[in-house]
């Protein structure tokens, strides 16, 4: 890859990694430095990266390396969490308003475990294929699905009294 293609991947590429980056964070800059190291990573590696791969590495980086921000965040505060019941708090029944609903399903995406949250984000928000995600993840094909699959019926259970 030569330094133009690398400079059109941060282009075309930048700001679909740091949406990615940011639901599975939720924290913005957390999510800016997630991406730039995604990116030095890449120019790091540029040589040996060919511009039809660029894509799907960097997603992969980016994913594997938000997925170890909140490993370490969890070591940070797992003994806080421990007095606590560990439990997710049931999301209220009652009608709401636009705002809340995308609150509640964001507040129930993140009492998922980082591979499926990953996978759920890959699949529904960005659109890639079981494959893509696949490779992305290290994962086999069947082991996205059953993932997406076990995440999905997560969610439902957690939105459950929700009406849409």
């Amino acid at each position: 890859m030569t330094t133009q293609e690398y400079n059109k991947c941060v282009e075309l590429y930048a700001n679909n990694v740091f949406r990615l980056v940011f639901r599975t964070l939720r924290n913005h800059a957390d999510a800016e430095d997630v991406v730039q190291l995604s990116f030095e990573v890449l120019w790091k590696n540029v040589a040996a990266i060919p511009i039809e791969k660029a894509r799907s590495y960097l997603f992969t980086v980016a994913t594997r390396r938000a997925i170890d921000q909140i490993r370490r965040q969890k070591k940070v505060t797992h003994v806080a969490d421990f007095a606590s019941s560990g439990q997710p708090e049931p999301l209220a029944p009652e009608r709401a308003d636009a705002h809340e609903l995308h609150e509640q399903l964001h507040a129930a995406l993140n009492t998922l475990p980082e591979t499926q949250r990953a996978c759920i984000l890959l699949r529904d928000y960005e659109g890639y294929s079981y494959h893509e995600i696949g490779e992305m993840l290290t994962l086999s094909e069947s082991q996205v699905k059953v993932y997406i699959f076990r995440g999905r019926q997560k969610l439902q259970e957690l939105l459950r009294g929700i009406r849409f």
